[in-house]
């Protein structure tokens, strides 16, 4: 893909963000959904989902070695870092939210809420407090083909809070259809959540909604539509240093500003499910794009987590 096709401004506010000769490279080929991407700097390599093969993918930068993280991995969808560069990792046929231990041991954190099993934790964040949110639409409960098919014990799709020290899960949002990709704003006063409803009726949403979070950071409240996905549907998202939203959709990677201005894309010749800011300097995007892992050097950085 020749570096001009790769970007797309829609306004003036994305050209600075982006070198134009900078080219979307592919990384790696052979998946059969890529997902959830997760940066560990330390050792400057990327965890990834390769769910329907039920494996984790760990792209080494180092070195631009591909091997298998683990295998299987519970039809694992989103992952993150938490606070301790620990793994927390979202698995659809587990039907819970485990996190690896620095020994390599597997702690689960959430499977079950008022004593029913979850359905398939799809997407997760850990907030400053050490607190942990996640998703939980029906994707890996729909067929076998991310997970092991079964009913809904729960019968709604959430969001939930997992308290850092009592380990109680609360459903914090309750009305979306299919609650997918989140992540908070910068201060963490906000908390910005995809709905793929869309996958399930074509009247239902496409679209990411904004709350703001409560004082006490465990309640969220008054959302808005923040966008509605001009391309497919959103997933996963992150944000850089500066507020701005980089998402995926079906033609690529969307940037939104703050206000909720469609700015420009990073174009991609698959369906993009995920991405995550890496790298030295946090400039590094890197995709995970149906069948393959992506990776394009960005002029912005990509906001700390910790």
């Amino acid at each position: 893909m020749a570096a001009a096709d790769c970007y797309e401004v829609l306004d003036p506010r994305f050209a600075r963000l982006f070198n134009s000769n900078a080219q979307v490279e592919k990384l790696f080929t052979g998946c059969q959904w890529a997902e959830g991407p997760a940066w560990f700097a330390a050792g400057r390599y990327v965890v990834w989902s390769d769910i329907p093969n039920n494996r984790m993918l760990r792209y080494d930068e180092t070195d631009g070695n591909v091997s298998v993280f683990r295998q299987p991995s519970g039809n694992s969808n989103g992952n993150t870092v938490d606070r301790e560069g620990r793994l927390v990792t979202c698995e659809h046929s587990g039907r819970r939210v485990s996190r690896t231990e620095h020994d390599g041991s597997i702690t689960t954190i959430a499977d079950k809420w008022r004593g029913k099993r979850l359905n398939s934790p799809n997407d997760a964040v850990v907030k400053s407090d050490g607190s942990i949110w996640f998703t939980d639409p029906t994707y890996g409960i729909d067929t076998d083909y991310e997970g092991d098919k079964a009913e809904s014990e729960i019968g709604a799709c959430n969001v939930y809070r997992v308290d850092p020290d009592s380990g109680e899960i609360e459903a914090v949002i309750t009305d979306m259809v299919r609650p997918n990709g989140l992540a908070f704003s910068l201060d963490e006063s906000k908390l910005y959540v995809v709905d793929t409803g869309r996958t399930h009726g074509a009247k239902n949403p496409a679209h990411m909604r904004v709350f703001n979070v409560g004082k006490g950071g465990k309640k969220v409240s008054g959302d808005k539509v923040f966008a509605d996905c001009t391309s497919g549907m959103f997933d996963g998202f992150r944000l850089d240093e500066d507020g701005r939203i980089w998402t995926s959709a079906a033609d690529g990677i969307h940037c939104y500003d703050p206000d909720g201005t469609l700015i420009g894309k990073v174009k991609v010749p698959e369906v993009t499910a995920n991405c995550v800011f890496g790298g030295n300097k946090r400039n590094c995007l890197y995709i995970a794009g149906t069948t393959s892992l992506y990776m394009v050097r960005l002029m912005v950085n990509g906001a700390k987590t910790f």
